[in-house]
């Protein structure tokens, strides 16, 4: 895309008028992929970072893809792999556009996946302090009792150095005859492996893990490994 002075750019996504938004540059108060700006300099609208007070200026113009995959087991979350796994972009048909997951699952866990080029959206989703959020169903070896779920949901030790926030859990099913247990597990952490890890904890090893939502989105109606295009609301919900 074509450079524009970064004043225009500026005033075109409501920072304040282009006037007041040249003496913001002069007073090394805008900063262009974490440097402070020169007056006189041009931006890509697209490709760079302008901040201002710490906040990454978004460019209204653009506009970007929100996507929900409900992601298979055996598919690596990342956009490349070194050891040519399939990874969840080669599920998804667009190559005009570098989009990117939104927090991770690992090769293991099933469920819902979002995918954007929207990196405030992406900050916003991943970062704990939003706490949005993604609920879990588990399915572990050995029966699940009260005490285990008070524990899961007060928060127990994983890495032997941190302890997980407030969970909410709900037993789903027992199933005495196999000795497995089916539990719903919600948090709004992005801990590596996180719930897996949780369930080992209280001693139980997880045999089957699925992503049903993230925030109020989920994928009971998209099949295992399809994907579709978020709508206006289901964004709206995230970003508020």
């Amino acid at each position: 895309m074509e450079k524009i002075r970064l004043q225009k750019f500026l005033a075109e996504n409501d920072v304040a008028s282009r006037r007041k938004c040249e003496e913001l540059i002069i007073n090394g108060e805008i900063k262009v992929n974490g440097l402070i700006a020169q007056i006189g300099a041009k931006v890509d609208p697209e490709k760079d970072k302008v901040e201002y007070n710490g906040k990454i200026i978004k460019n209204k113009n653009k506009e970007y893809t929100y996507i929900l995959l409900n992601k298979p087991i055996g598919v690596v979350t990342t956009v490349d792999d070194q050891f040519n796994r399939q990874t969840v972009i080669d599920l998804i048909n667009i190559k005009e556009k570098r989009i990117l997951p939104v927090g991770r699952l690992d090769m293991y866990t099933s469920g819902a996946l979002i995918l954007t080029d929207d990196g405030d959206f992406i900050y916003k989703v991943t970062h704990p302090k939003h706490e949005i959020n993604k609920v879990y169903n588990a399915t572990v070896k050995g029966i699940i009792s009260k005490e285990d779920v008070e524990k899961l949901q007060k928060g127990v030790m994983i890495d032997n150095s941190y302890i997980t926030r407030e969970a909410k859990v709900k037993i789903l099913k027992i199933d005495e005859e196999n000795n497995t247990s089916r539990v719903e597990i919600t948090i709004h952490e992005g801990k590596n492996r996180e719930v897996r890890k949780m369930c080992e904890a209280i001693g139980k090893k997880v045999l089957a893990l699925h992503r049903a939502k993230i925030g109020n989105i989920d994928v009971k109606d998209l099949k295992i490994g399809k994907w579709r295009y978020l709508t206006k609301e289901e964004i709206e919900s995230i970003l508020k």
